[in-house]
């Protein structure tokens, strides 16, 4: 009988690893454990919900992933990189080409047009001008929102303009997909229709996706694993069964 591939998987397929990772903040005498000790690895392709309420270290444990921060002591390494080691440079770099990142808050410029919006990490990538209205053009098509490109986000509905950040996150044709409470501002219709759309890119893409969530049930539906945090620490690690075998329609 053949172990679970979560615990066989071969090192060639890990996306993501992390050793005693913590990250921890001093405010006057008080340490604040925000990470403390996490280990896990997350596999190429693989769709992992982050759980735990408020303050246990979820968004923390997203944002050294996304080398947004820096951890205190371990490591974390993404495909052949160890974040820790990178200079600022390297790490803007990481950011550009490897990493997708989605918000809660949508984090859209109010006097850019939605093409312009999306386009902008090109412009961080320095890719020309004519190339960029393309790829923009056919990302806002992937995400239903080409006849509103010339449109600003303030004209635009909650679920338009996540919509808009989910197709600036994929741009880049990123191999991770980080997604920060991704439905916290929307009401439950166009929460799935977003969530539909990140499980479209992670089964049709091969994407790997690592999303932060308080919902259980949003990941129980979603997510082909739930990885449970608090106080800083992983507190339990399993498979999701229905979700990996297909999830609900």
């Amino acid at each position: 009988m053949t172990t679970a591939p979560t615990v066989s998987a071969p090192r060639a397929t890990v996306a993501i690893r992390s050793e005693n990772l913590c990250r921890h903040y001093r405010m006057g005498e008080t340490v604040i454990r925000a990470v403390d000790g996490v280990s896990l690895q997350v596999r190429a392709g693989e769709f992992v919900a982050l759980l735990g309420s408020s303050g246990s270290g979820k968004s923390s444990v997203l944002n050294l992933v996304a080398g947004l921060d820096r951890p205190t002591s371990g490591s974390v390494v993404v495909g052949d990189r160890d974040l820790a080691k990178l200079s600022r440079e390297e790490l803007a770099k990481y950011r550009l080409h490897v990493v997708g990142m989605v918000f809660q808050s949508f984090n859209l410029i109010a006097s850019m047009t939605l093409a312009e919006n999306v386009e902008l990490p090109l412009r961080f990538a320095e890719v020309d001008r004519a190339q960029r209205s393309d790829l923009a053009r056919e990302a806002l098509e992937r995400v239903g929102l080409r006849a509103r490109m010339d449109h600003r986000p303030s004209e635009l509905s909650g679920g338009e303009q996540q919509r808009a950040a989910l197709a600036r996150a994929l741009i880049n044709r990123p191999q991770l997909l980080l997604a920060d409470e991704p439905t916290g501002n929307l009401d439950s219709h166009t929460g799935t229709e977003i969530m539909e759309m990140v499980r479209q890119f992670n089964r049709e893409l091969g994407m790997t996706v690592v999303m932060v969530t308080h919902e259980r049930a949003l990941a129980e539906r979603y997510a082909q694993r739930m990885i449970f945090l608090a106080d800083g620490k992983l507190i339990d690690d399993r498979p999701n069964i229905p979700a990996a075998i297909g999830g609900q329609s």
